[in-house]
């Protein structure tokens, strides 16, 4: 640690308190990004506080990653440089709660699992359904961008985040929409810092709109011989009066992962044996509504299923209901748990063209002899987990020959591919965030009115941003 950081240190101690900085390597360990370890990591406890951290490390050029709960840090590439890890786990607060209006407005570390308590007891919801769910904060999930199951009915954050409190990479306290829609005026800018790594500000409090939790909900898994039938009756749903709340499809080999060790450990709720199978391909269904809407829903998805061919139908009690989301909630650390070397893929295409995308995945892991799981929304959001037997060089070669081939396929059908998660030791041989897209340059050029001094997670977003 250099001197000049060992002073700037001092002073962070001085905002936030001794017992909230932290200098001793082996708590720095718990803040490690691709094997880099910031100088200092300060928890500060107010907005205020942020800003003034922010303020001085802007001065001593000293570069800043906010962080929460550290369940995303792994997404992106490694910081160009990384001096202060920002924990933002002290903001925890419900700042306002309105359930008549639908409307919440909370600090960046307060967790999603707490988040979900609160909102239960008055029967409402937060589309939040991410990975890592029990541990994640509510900053980092909207920092990260991580899509949920629910996407399928309520759509991303952008579509239920109303505003958002952050801070520039300069320490000015900044904001962006409102609590409500009729208060929210001007360019959306708070949508810029959605999925942005925290590259062009410090998310400090997020306004969302809250949803009436279902009363009833219902299931189903209908099983396939191939992609092209599971698909074809994807594409029926989506054509029908049904509206799916979720809607899911997995590969074969989808089983090794869903009944192995790590999902016990990862979602506590149980799934049913044989209910995904290695031998098929799986669509995985839910609908909320009145009992009677329900029913209906349930015939028509068994006439979908037959319709297209479906080898089986099963509706899912409340009981297994749980189990069957968890796993598809928790579909990436569970992948990630099974390897060491587990590398996924986020592939974003049109829904209609996911039968190629899909048999483009199998044949680039299966000419590659990699052991290989998919899931794919129904919204055209496909997540493949390649799954290498070990850190070798030999593995690593075939991973990045399997990734090029699928990213290489996907640009062609005008889709885009990323690697969200790998071995860091594999990022500089892996294109992490696929071709550069063509609107790099003004992406850069707003990065330069947010953060001009570059020290807000450098490096880590699309085009070394």
């Amino acid at each position: 640690m250099s001197a000049g950081t060992k002073t700037a240190a001092a002073r962070f101690a001085d905002i936030v308190g001794d017992t909230h900085s932290v200098q001793d390597s082996a708590s720095l360990a718990a803040y490690t990004i691709d094997a880099r370890q910031p100088s200092v990591a300060v928890r500060p406890g107010s907005s205020e506080q942020v800003a003034e951290i922010v303020k001085r490390a802007s001065v001593e050029r000293l570069a800043i990653v906010p962080v929460g709960a550290r369940t995303k840090l792994a997404i992106g590439l490694p910081p160009r440089q990384y001096d202060i890890a920002l924990d933002l786990t002290r903001l925890n607060r419900i700042i306002a709660y309105d359930p008549d209006d639908l409307t919440l407005s909370v600090e960046a570390g307060v967790t999603l699992r707490e988040l979900a308590k609160v909102l239960a007891e008055h029967r409402q919801l937060l589309p939040l359904a991410v990975p890592f769910f029990d541990r994640a904060t509510v900053g980092g999930t909207i920092a990260s961008g991580v899509d949920s199951p629910l996407r399928q009915y309520y759509g991303t954050a952008r579509d239920y985040v109303r505003g958002i409190e952050f801070v520039t990479g300069e320490g000015t306290p900044a904001k962006s929409g409102g609590r409500v829609v009729k208060n929210v005026t001007g360019y959306d800018l708070h949508k810029l810092m959605i999925g942005a790594l925290g590259t062009l500000g410090v998310i400090t409090k997020i306004n969302f709109r809250t949803f009436p939790s279902p009363f009833e909900t219902r299931a189903f898994v209908a099983n396939f011989d191939t992609a092209e039938r599971a698909l074809a009756m994807r594409a029926l749903v989506a054509r029908s009066p049904v509206t799916p709340i979720t809607m899911e499809i997995f590969s074969p080999g989808t089983a090794d992962l869903l009944y192995s060790a790590p999902p016990a450990q990862i979602e506590r709720h149980a799934i049913a044996p044989g209910l995904i199978s290695n031998d098929s391909w799986s669509l995985t269904s839910g609908v909320a509504g009145t009992a009677q809407t329900l029913d209906r829903c349930e015939a028509e998805f068994r006439q979908m299923a037959s319709q297209t061919g479906a080898l089986g139908t099963t509706v899912l009690g409340p009981d297994q209901i749980p189990g069957v989301f968890g796993r598809k909630r928790e579909f990436i650390p569970i992948a990630l748990a099974s390897s060491s070397a587990a590398t996924i893929l986020k592939v974003s295409v049109l829904p209609s063209r996911m039968k190629d995308a899909l048999a483009e995945i199998a044949g680039a892991a299966r000419n590659n002899s990699l052991r290989w799981a998919a899931m794919a929304r129904g919204v055209g959001i496909i997540y493949a987990a390649l799954l290498p037997d070990s850190l070798g060089d030999d593995w690593c070669a075939r991973t990045v020959r399997t990734a090029n081939q699928i990213q290489v396929s996907v640009a062609r059908a005008e889709g885009h591919g990323t690697i969200p998660w790998c071995p860091s030791e594999w990022k500089s041989s892996l294109s992490v965030w696929g071709a550069d897209p063509s609107d790099l340059p003004q992406m850069r050029a707003l990065k330069a009115v947010f953060d001009p001094h570059g020290i807000l997670s450098p490096g880590r977003f699309v085009g070394g941003i």
